[in-house]
């Protein structure tokens, strides 16, 4: 259960990411959704890389 929920996060941390990127939900701002996106994006990889390492589960 636990690496099916991780594996979960990753996608949505890539899925938001991404969204945010291409600014789907229309903000004004872009010195706003940039940054997070592309944070979300790292952040996303960097959780798929553990996953992928098993350096989650000692």
């Amino acid at each position: 259960m636990r690496i099916l929920f991780g594996i979960l996060m990753v996608f949505i941390y890539l899925g938001m990411g991404g969204l945010m990127l291409i600014n789907f939900f229309n903000w004004s701002e872009p010195a706003l959704y940039y940054p997070i996106g592309g944070l979300l994006v790292v952040y996303g990889i960097y959780r798929g890389y553990r996953q992928y390492k098993g350096l989650d589960y000692n």
